[in-house]
């Protein structure tokens, strides 16, 4: 192989992936065998079955006991909103998507009292073990899961408060920010850190994903005059949506 030559397998790979983005293999049809391969492009068994295997990894295919492997069917993506506009109504982004047109998602929430980890008290500036508040969110578009979140807030600030719970009492399902503020805490500032890994196990059955898919994770954190007062982990699927943001200039 020459510099800059790819690979025998990623050249099988590229073509196949061609043919899957220009329809020539549309989504459920059947991906030729690991022998039609081998004779179509006159590579080894080795050769055509690592070019499989590069598209598995990628989700363009998928295997099917019993029966093969398929192309999958590509959704387009749908937009997430990520905002550091603040609807007038104080509810989250979503909430007021969801109120603003056809109010076809959903959501459900549980909240626990917990230790923070040593991660959870990095990001929250307190100690490993202190009191946080963990809330789990899952979010549902016309029933199909769409977004994962799992927040945690320091007791020290919300505890024995009547927004120590996030979605209960007279401000449950109010933002962050609208919850604070009813405790004479003036959120100022939110930092918003967005990557990209392979998704856990749990998560992918929670968002109906095989392994292998990706996930888009959103690392947020607000704070009131430089104190960490909430952080959150957001998890999207990667092929399902995009996650905007609007961002006003000042």
């Amino acid at each position: 192989m020459t510099f800059g030559e790819q690979p025998a397998y990623l050249r099988v790979a590229g073509d196949l992936r061609k043919k899957i983005a220009d329809g020539s293999l549309p989504p459920h049809t059947r991906l030729p065998s690991q022998a039609r391969i081998r004779e179509e492009y006159g590579v080894s068994d080795t050769v055509a079955l690592e070019a499989r295997k590069v598209l598995m990894a990628e989700g363009l295919v998928e295997g099917r006991s019993g029966s093969g492997t398929y192309v999958r069917e590509r959704p387009v993506p749908r937009r997430i909103a990520r905002s550091g506009y603040r609807p007038a109504s104080g509810a989250t982004p979503f909430r007021q998507e969801q109120a603003d047109g056809e109010g076809r998602g959903t959501w459900e929430s549980s909240s626990r009292q917990t230790e923070a980890s040593a991660g959870i008290a990095e990001r929250l500036a307190i100690r490993p073990g202190d009191r946080v508040m963990c809330t789990k969110y899952v979010f549902r578009e016309a029933g199909e899961p769409m977004m994962l979140s799992t927040s945690w807030e320091p007791l020290a600030v919300t505890g024995r408060t009547p927004v120590m719970l996030p979605e209960e009492g007279p401000l449950g399902g109010m933002g962050v920010v609208e919850r604070m503020a009813a405790i004479d805490v003036v959120v100022d500032n939110v930092t918003e850190e967005v990557g990209a890994r392979p998704g856990l196990a749990e998560e992918l059955l929670a968002l109906g994903g095989v392994p292998g898919h990706v996930v888009l994770v959103v690392h947020r954190t607000y704070y009131a005059s430089g104190r960490p007062v909430e952080t959150a982990d957001v998890v999207i699927p990667a092929d399902r949506y995009q996650v905007a943001y609007h961002l006003p200039v000042k």
